[in-house]
């Protein structure tokens, strides 16, 4: 059975690792086919794929871009697309575009609730500014000793309601899965266990996905638990969608989950790498 994993981040977004540091860690970690999904860019796979091949290791093209969907923020990752492609590129610059004026709000609102220094403590932790995040905020704010680590970061300043949170508008769903099917792509729903939708909710978004062309869900991940894991592969098979499965990897000590550690899909699913040549 093969080792797949097809989420997981490098300095080119929010990660700490460079994409070669990744794909060695993927290595170690026993993964056969590795996707690099940085978020809304793709400035990572080049070195990445370089990377991938020197150690034998399998690869794929990704990117996890982030869609605006009836005031939620949801991830969509894209898979196996032709990094190449104007449509995908110019996308992913219009949907990154805006990052740095939401950085300067949310320092503002952390130095007002005594986070000293916030944006420029957050800089020392990007390696692409253009993609500055919330993760790089939430490093800092570790560093500083105000809390424990990033999950306690976010709990208390950057999800909604909490100050440190400024909202963005992202790409519309359409759109990103237009960008990745127009790249020869496909789309798969990130972690949607972390989305704060209702049953209705959840099955109208997943209706709406397919009609644009989205064809796949993210069943195994580090961040659902293992009752998840049957719940998604239950809701994968209702809607027809393939199974994906990715460790959501940023940084070593940090993620809940390491490059390839996550169990296998769960049976009677079809997942998204069946038809691939790899």
């Amino acid at each position: 059975m093969l080792n797949v994993d097809l989420h997981c981040h490098s300095t080119v977004s929010d990660g700490s690792l460079s994409p070669a540091a990744v794909a060695a860690r993927a290595k170690a970690g026993g993964v056969d086919v590795w996707a690099l999904t940085d978020h809304d860019e793709i400035g990572g796979i080049a070195q990445a794929r370089e990377a991938a091949h020197a150690l034998g290791l399998r690869y794929v093209t990704g990117v996890e871009i982030s869609v605006t969907w009836a005031r939620h923020t949801i991830h969509i990752v894209g898979l196996n697309f032709d990094e190449k492609n104007e449509g995908l590129i110019k996308g992913l610059h219009q949907t990154r575009s805006g990052r740095e004026r939401r950085a300067y709000e949310m320092a503002e609102q952390l130095e007002a609730v005594g986070v000293p220094d916030a944006f420029e403590g957050a800089l020392k932790y990007v390696g692409n500014p253009d993609l500055i995040s919330r993760t790089h905020f939430a490093r800092h704010i570790v560093e500083t000793g105000i809390c424990r680590d990033v999950q306690e970061v976010f709990s208390r300043f950057l999800i909604e309601g909490k100050p440190g949170y400024v909202p963005h508008r992202w790409a519309t769903l359409e759109e990103a899965v237009k960008w990745i099917r127009g790249a020869g792509g496909i789309a798969v729903v990130a972690h949607p266990g972390r989305y704060d939708l209702n049953d209705l909710e959840l099955d109208a978004f997943l209706s709406e996905f397919k009609r644009y062309g989205g064809t796949g869900v993210e069943v195994v991940t580090g961040s659902h638990t293992v009752e998840e894991f049957g719940i998604f592969a239950r809701i994968a098979r209702a809607h027809g969608l393939l199974a994906s499965r990715g460790s959501d990897f940023h940084a070593p000590g940090e993620s809940q989950t390491e490059l390839g550690s996550l169990p296998p899909l769960p049976p009677n699913l079809t997942p998204v790498w069946h038809d691939w040549r790899i």
